[in-house]
């Protein structure tokens, strides 16, 4: 069987998202790659998302905050073929309320084999790779086995 294709464009719809004590260092990230950042279309959890707009002067599509809904909003995106990047940086040290969505979060973007980077180091090197800036065809993983599965019934 032929791979299933989804065809990721030259511009990238990308979702920038970061934990509270991370907003800063997400912040001074993008000011810094302000100019590759403006390829592509910004989308944001709602705190995060009116920040990097202030900061970039650049328009960001903003969701929910992430701990009211907005780390699932990105996920059904994700999931929707409408977003081709995830750039979340998250804090490993401590526990957020809303982990079980953090988790939802992370998993769709490998469910549907989307870039991630969850930190600084893998977002330069996701944001200058030749990549970023051409069409690119992601191979979309084959579930039809998982959804022909027996389910049993009560």
């Amino acid at each position: 069987m032929e791979p299933k294709l989804r065809k990721m464009a030259s511009f990238k719809r990308i979702a920038l998202v970061a934990h509270d004590n991370k907003k800063g260092e997400l912040i001074e990230w993008a000011v810094y790659n302000k100019t590759a950042l403006s390829r592509h279309r910004l989308y944001g959890t709602g705190t995060t998302g009116t920040l990097l707009e202030k900061a970039l002067g650049q328009s960001v599509s903003k969701f929910l905050s992430g701990p009211l809904g907005g780390d699932q909003q990105i996920g059904a995106s994700i999931a929707e073929g409408k977003i081709d990047v995830l750039i979340f940086f998250w804090d490993p040290m401590e526990a957020q309320p809303h982990d079980p969505d953090i988790k939802a979060l992370l998993r769709l973007g490998v469910v549907w084999n989307i870039p991630i980077a969850s930190d600084r180091a893998t977002a330069d090197f996701l944001l200058t790779s030749p990549l970023m800036v051409e069409d690119y065809e992601i191979i979309l993983p084959d579930y039809s086995q998982y959804l022909k599965r027996q389910v049993n019934r009560p």
